[in-house]
């Protein structure tokens, strides 16, 4: 929380936002940095894509205080001469972060992580990947974790096809089914018929 290695986030941020959640979570999920909603409140996931996430969460039959939450940069990317809008963490930030996340991952060791979006997954695994649209719903692993790369939230936000939120939902039903946890017809269906 004391973390001073990228000065000029340091200069502009709140609050450190490391994670929220169940320590002891089978399932976490990583997104790329807070935004300003989250640098204001020091919780990751706290804006329009967090309430999203937090319906997905629901829709999975969990709760989001069961599950844990973080991202893989901890300050808000600066905006220098912008009062609002978010911009994506630079490789840089993100290598400069990825030991607290690979050690919130050592210290939770979930069963499963979810990536959410590109940037996530870039910054878990330390190199640019393919896109998103190509990797969602395809199977990595890191440190011998499953993780599923999805679709941010605030992309759902952006394109409210029901084609893009069954993609979404079929990676999470994916994630039910690795975590061995039942699935109804009502879960399967979603988004089926729209």
């Amino acid at each position: 929380m004391q973390c001073v290695k990228c000065g000029h986030l340091v200069k502009s941020r709140k609050n450190v936002v490391f994670g929220v959640g169940d320590i002891h979570s089978e399932l976490m999920f990583v997104g790329e940095a807070p935004g300003m909603d989250e640098d204001r409140k020091g919780e990751p996931f706290v804006g329009k894509a967090g309430q999203l996430l937090s319906k997905i969460i629901q829709t999975m039959g969990l709760e989001r205080d069961a599950i844990y939450i973080c991202n893989v940069v901890k300050c808000r990317p600066d905006t220098p001469g912008q009062r609002h809008g978010n911009r994506k963490p630079t490789p840089t930030e993100m290598m400069t972060c990825l030991p607290y996340l690979q050690a919130q991952i050592e210290i939770i060791r979930p069963k499963v992580i979810v990536c959410l979006g590109g940037t996530a997954v870039e910054g878990l695994f330390g190199k640019a990947q393919m896109g998103i649209m190509r990797l969602r719903g395809t199977w990595m692993t890191f440190r011998e974790i499953p993780v599923m790369p999805t679709y941010h939230p605030a992309y759902l936000l952006r394109n409210q096809a029901i084609t893009e939120k069954r993609k979404l939902w079929e990676d999470m039903l994916q994630v039910l089914e690795r975590l061995e946890h039942p699935i109804s017809d009502k879960q399967r269906g979603y988004f089926l018929n729209g």
